[in-house]
């Protein structure tokens, strides 16, 4: 059974979740979150000291997973040797949507939580996301280059940036769908990555090729 002092740490994660999501930083008032969770200013002072720790805490406990994931696999396909640009993809893709969007009721809050922090205006924000991804992303980056040997390290750094904002997009779910559209992300986020993982080979295979 969970004590109140961490129910009320849980809610306050919660709800941070949800209107950063939906408003990104500045424009969600730390009042708004603690009226959401039934607390008070001074609970967020004593569980995470600040609404910029608060926002820390979250991302931290949301990218938790994902980077997990992200590694394990990686650590994988480097052990049977280099892996190719598709395999990197795929590798980075699937996770960033499937333990996301798979998540039971949150799952499409994380994932646009997730994709609104990544590309916040506030460099401050922006900065703070990065802390929390650009270990296991920098492996990422490395292992691309490693695997497009013939294209020069910068083009494929253009490439990697662009297909962060893209997951970014659709994790943020900040994409128009076109009409008829059958796929809705927080339905079969495999077949969302599917997709996403076509298109993003055939880019890097187009635009980086010597």
């Amino acid at each position: 059974m969970e004590t109140p002092v961490e129910s009320t740490r849980e809610r306050l994660l919660n709800v941070a979740e949800q209107r950063f999501g939906e408003g990104g930083y500045e424009g969600t008032s730390l009042r708004a979150i603690t009226v959401a969770a039934a607390a008070n200013i001074a609970a967020v002072n004593y569980h995470f000291g600040s609404k910029e720790a608060l926002l820390r805490a979250a991302v931290a406990r949301a990218m938790a997973p994902v980077n997990t994931e992200r590694r394990r696999r990686l650590d994988q396909l480097e052990a049977k040797g280099r892996p190719t640009a598709e395999q990197l993809i795929r590798a980075f893709v699937e996770p960033g949507l499937e333990l996301v969007l798979r998540r039971g009721e949150r799952g499409p809050m994380v994932a646009r939580f997730i994709g609104r922090i990544a590309f916040d205006p506030s460099q401050r924000i922006r900065e703070l996301y990065a802390a929390e991804s650009d270990p296991v992303e920098a492996r990422y980056l490395a292992a691309l280059q490693a695997a497009l040997p013939r294209a020069a390290p910068e083009s494929v750094a253009f490439g990697y940036v662009n297909m962060l904002g893209l997951l970014a997009l659709h994790q943020s779910q900040a994409l128009t769908r076109p009409p008829g559209d059958p796929v809705d992300p927080a339905d079969d986020p495999g077949k969302l990555a599917e997709n996403l993982i076509a298109f993003l080979v055939a880019a890097f295979d187009r635009g980086l090729r010597a």
